[in-house]
């Protein structure tokens, strides 16, 4: 079996040399902010222009927390974004309401503190999952947990040039996940970025 390359998304985009930025470098998914509670916070008005200057072959997540699903669906049935990411207290009931108001995909995050962790998220409804350190402090989680998770899901948590070759090696995640890894004083640096991917695309040549 062909093991398929693991895809990179970089999350918290929020001006517009930031999507020159990753039109230059191609990641497969970027990411919008849409919790207020966020320093990487945009509003859907920033973001639908930062979405027309984006590549058209990049995918646009919307990232929300605890967030109204009419509000996450009104995004994804604008155009906005093309996936909903969710990542506070959305259970399976949200997830069926939600789905009355849009077939776009869902991207389910975790936050993994055990094994038992990894084994809810393995169970999700969504059609993707995403496993998380969760405290947005660029600190890893114990990647030993992730042993029972047999399908696909893209990891976050403490990314950054440094460590995610050597991710992308061990756990073969489906996607990796960064923000604050590529990051110079709270703000995208395109040289941290290029180093993010290379060191990602790099390790499967």
């Amino acid at each position: 079996m062909v093991q398929m390359k693991t895809k990179i998304k970089i999350c918290g985009l929020r001006r517009p040399e930031d999507i020159d930025a990753v039109n230059d470098l191609k990641p497969e998914y970027i990411g919008f902010v849409f919790f207020t509670g966020s320093k990487r916070y945009v509003t859907p008005e920033t973001a639908k222009a930062l979405r027309a200057g984006l590549n058209p072959g990049i995918r646009a997540v919307g990232v929300f927390v605890d967030e109204k699903p009419e509000t996450v669906a009104g995004l994804l049935e604008e155009g906005v974004i093309d996936i909903a990411q969710l990542h506070g207290h959305e259970d399976e009931a949200y997830l069926a309401e939600l789905r009355k108001r849009t077939d776009k995909p869902l991207i389910r995050a975790f936050r993994i503190r055990s094994a038992e962790n990894a084994q809810q998220a393995q169970a999700s409804t969504a059609e993707q999952i995403l496993l998380d350190a969760g405290a947005g402090d660029g600190k890893t989680f114990d990647w030993s947990w992730l042993e029972a998770v047999t399908r696909p899901y893209f990891l976050a948590g403490g990314l950054n040039p440094d460590n995610v070759g050597g991710a992308v090696k061990s756990l073969k995640p489906y996607a990796v996940d960064v923000s604050s890894g590529v990051e110079t004083e709270g703000y995208k640096d395109i040289n941290k970025m290029r180093a993010f991917v290379r060191a990602v695309r790099e390790e499967q040549i």
